[in-house]
């Protein structure tokens, strides 16, 4: 070697050493630290989500007593082959698809009879020797009016039970067998359709207790596969109306299994005020106890389905204008009582969650701290609830050209229309992985929310130290969960006296759907004679260089409409296709307990009945609805001090 290499050496290794470089080559030098152990790639080394998630936690197929009575002949695979992006035959034998796959679905047959009716209409030879299977199969067997008529007949005056082929049957060893059978057909197609970081299939099943017909519904989901759910069989309410019974069959079952479960109470808008009332089954008010198993086992609830609307009512909320959305308030499950005002406020999530806290203070526990989610609850095996893609509620309601003024429901003098049918709705979950596990401890931490329809990607994080620049960055979700909580997180005490929280929000609209109005943050909070009290703010809006709050009343003016009803079309001219701020609380009360969730409105939309008409050239009458402004709702943030 000269002199010159040796002399050229020596410098660079000088230069690498004055530069805490190492002067060695190689795979070493390579996989050094970068500062503070950071990547320089931004999506390198994440630990939280960085993906929303779209599903239905609520639907059911011909399993189900009441959907295969009314004419459901879609099962399970049939649903999981749909909600996966397939194209698949309604019952009603139009074909049918989604604008976009599904991340995730739970079938959700009702428990009770599991399977049975089913198996009797198709003439299971175990089932014929019982009377009422045999009627159910001659009845049944054909979907006809007449058959739905009759369906509608047995119901009547009862709840949907009665129209089981019981006759002693489900007690029977025959009746076991057979709905073992179901059951064991039913989880194994769950196992088959799951196809981890694409397509999740959960196991699951509906406790439909409906005491008098007041809707205590519970949706039970499994994180575990057929090895564990098949130890097991569906908890019905023909074995107990109680939930405390439901909560102690899951605890059992994680015991025994090793596996893990929840469950998700429907919303409260059909149980005549018992949903979320302040006592338990047997009248009893609530113990630290009672809270703290009834937090354990429903972290999350359904704010929005088929059957309307439950974030909040125009008599619990006067002073919001978007409260009166999709409301449905004439009785319960049976409309065998009217329904009367005192009812509300056990019967919407914003009532309740005020409610919890207030239970929060008494007890040390707060039992209705629940996280938001949507789903269909429908009984045609399809989860279509796009406003142009509607398929009903069961199948006399998918689409035709009479259906938005078809009877949906009569008991006695009481009806419900088909056009009051929401097109709802879907859950939302941010999670780090399309995968069981990834999916159920989303919803166990509530990092979830609600839509209607559309696929909003909403973010929501609470904290004390968010700033308007926090708003511009495009890496928001790091700075979300580097300085706050997300959504279904809670607040301590605030770092220092005077300090407020703040919230970082973004809202991005549906790629295929409408532009975005406005997003609010709702404010819950119990004062100081332990009142409960509400406030709507408005923290971000579409053109916000002409639309300015009004000076007395704080209102925003309407967004404006560019919905042509005739021929059911809007345009995006109006609207933000994306939404973010930072917003501080000004009224925070430290000593106050509070929540806060996001509520984002879209543009005005045609509502499906507009669908209907533009496609079959049928005229509706005035007082249906043919225009929507579609939402989300995400889980709450907590403040307990």
């Amino acid at each position: 070697m000269t002199r010159d290499c040796k002399a050229f050496l020596f410098a660079v290794t000088l230069v690498c050493c004055a530069a805490g470089l190492s002067s060695s080559v190689g795979p070493a030098a390579a996989t050094e630290p970068a500062e503070h152990n950071r990547p320089y790639s931004p999506y390198a080394a994440r630990s939280y989500p960085t993906r929303v998630y779209f599903g239905d936690t609520h639907l059911h197929t011909s399993v189900s007593a009441d959907a295969v009575a009314w004419g459901a002949r879609l099962g399970p695979e049939a649903a999981y082959r749909f909600a996966r992006g397939e194209e698949v035959t309604a019952s009603g034998g139009e074909r049918v698809r989604l604008s976009r796959p599904l991340d995730f679905l739970v079938v959700a047959d009702h428990a009770e009879s599991f399977g049975l009716l089913r198996e009797a209409i198709e003439g299971n030879t175990l089932l014929m020797l019982a009377p009422r299977a045999r009627q159910a199969h001659e009845t049944y067997g054909t979907v006809t009016d007449e058959s739905r008529n009759a369906f509608s007949k047995m119901i009547q005056g009862n709840s949907y039970k009665s129209a089981q082929p019981k006759d002693g049957l489900i007690a029977t060893l025959v009746g076991k067998r057979v709905m073992r059978s179901v059951w064991e057909r039913y989880i194994e197609t769950a196992d088959a359709y799951n196809e981890p970081g694409r397509f999740t299939t959960f196991i699951g099943y509906e406790w439909t207790s409906g005491p008098a017909g007041d809707n205590l519904h519970r949706v039970v989901v499994f994180a575990d596969g057929a090895d564990k759910a098949s130890q097991v069989m569906p908890f019905s309410s023909d074995d107990s109306e109680d939930p405390e019974a439901l909560w102690a069959t899951l605890d059992a079952y994680e015991t025994t299994t090793g596996g893990r479960a929840l469950a998700i109470p429907h919303n409260g808008n059909l149980s005549n005020g018992r949903m979320f009332e302040l006592k338990d089954m047997a009248g009893n008010a609530f113990t630290a106890e009672y809270a703290k198993r009834r937090a354990r086992w429903e972290p999350v609830m359904e704010v929005t389905q088929i059957k309307g609307d439950g974030e909040t009512h125009r008599i619990l909320s006067p002073d919001d204008e978007f409260a009166d959305y999709e409301t449905w308030d004439r009785g319960n499950l049976i409309l065998s009582a009217a329904k009367k005002p005192e009812m509300l406020e056990f019967e919407y999530a914003r009532s309740t969650l005020g409610n919890g806290l207030k239970l929060e203070a008494e007890l040390g526990v707060n039992p209705f701290r629940y996280g938001m989610i949507g789903s269909s609850d429908s009984h045609v095996g399809l989860c279509a609830v796009e406003e142009e893609n509607f398929f009903g509620k069961h199948t006399g309601l998918e689409p035709s050209p009479t259906r938005a003024t078809d009877l949906f429901w009569r008991f006695d003098d009481e009806v419900v229309m088909s056009w009051e049918q929401a097109s709802s709705g879907y859950a939302a979950v941010w999670a780090t992985d399309n995968t069981r596990e990834a999916l159920f401890e989303a919803m166990k931490r509530k990092e979830v929310y609600a839509t209607t329809g559309p696929r909003m990607a909403v973010r929501f994080f609470g904290g004390w130290s968010f700033t308007s620049s926090d708003a511009a960055s495009r890496s928001l979700a790091e700075t979300g969960y580097a300085k706050g909580v997300p959504m279904g997180g809670s607040l301590g005490d605030a770092p220092s006296p005077g300090a407020s929280p703040s919230f970082l929000v973004s809202a991005l609209r549906d790629p295929i759907g409408a532009n975005l109005d406005r997003v609010q943050i709702v404010k819950g909070w119990v004062d100081e004679d332990g009142e409960r009290r509400e406030h709507v703010y408005d923290v971000a809006w579409s053109d916000p260089e002409h639309r300015l709050p009004d000076a007395v009343t704080g209102k925003l003016p309407p967004v404006g409409s560019t919905v042509d009803v005739a021929e059911a079309l809007y345009t995006n001219t109006i609207g933000a296709a994306e939404l973010t701020t930072v917003w501080t609380d000004p009224d925070f009360d430290s000593g106050e307990r509070a929540f806060y969730y996001v509520r984002v409105i879209e543009i005005p939309t045609p509502r499906w009945p507009a669908y209907d008409a533009q496609r079959f050239g049928t005229t509706l009458p005035p007082h249906v609805q043919t225009v929507t402004q579609e939402r989300a709702y995400t889980s709450p943030i907590w403040y307990t001090p």
